[in-house]
């Protein structure tokens, strides 16, 4: 009994040492809470609270141009298109839908070939700072400038490709 508890140990102990070596494998030895994610991992996961508030805005402002009688219920009848403000937030929410799936392949990408330098932490920065002052920027209805900074957001997404060549 003794001898099958201690080989259960040992091989117990050779898959956690195994299982260490595949994270040093992928940059990230240091296994303690909060420092394994690097800074591109931290921006991604702003960026997906970034997405989670603007769900909520899109959402509330749609139900209080609908109603929440609306909100609550199947939506199976047509309703008149959204206006306003909460067109604008439903728009800038598609448009976050869009670009998020590519900017979070690049980031965890980077992370997996452990591909950290200037250019994936100002990509990763850009995209972040574009996409909050997009959304603003949408929601208040300014033209141009919004687009100027949608580029500006795609580019952040571009510089961390570009690190991986």
């Amino acid at each position: 009994m003794a001898v099958a508890r201690q080989h259960d140990r040992s091989r117990a102990d050779y898959w956690r040492a195994w299982r260490f070596s595949q994270l040093q494998g992928l940059g990230a030895a240091r296994v303690s809470r909060g420092e394994a994610m690097t800074f591109e991992l931290r921006i991604l996961a702003l960026s997906v609270v970034l997405g989670l508030v603007q769900i909520a805005l899109a959402s509330h402002a749609a139900s209080l141009q609908r109603g929440y009688r609306w909100t609550a219920s199947s939506r199976d009848e047509a309703v008149p298109r959204l206006t306003g403000m909460a067109a604008r937030l439903e728009r800038a929410l598609r448009n976050f839908v869009e670009t998020f799936p590519l900017f979070a392949a690049a980031v965890l990408i980077a992370h997996v070939t452990n591909t950290h330098s200037w250019m994936t932490e100002w990509g990763v920065q850009l995209y972040f700072g574009a996409r909050v002052a997009y959304l603003a920027l949408y929601a208040a209805g300014v033209f141009l400038l919004r687009s100027l900074v949608w580029n500006a957001a795609t580019l952040g997404i571009a510089l961390v490709l570009l690190s991986l060549v």
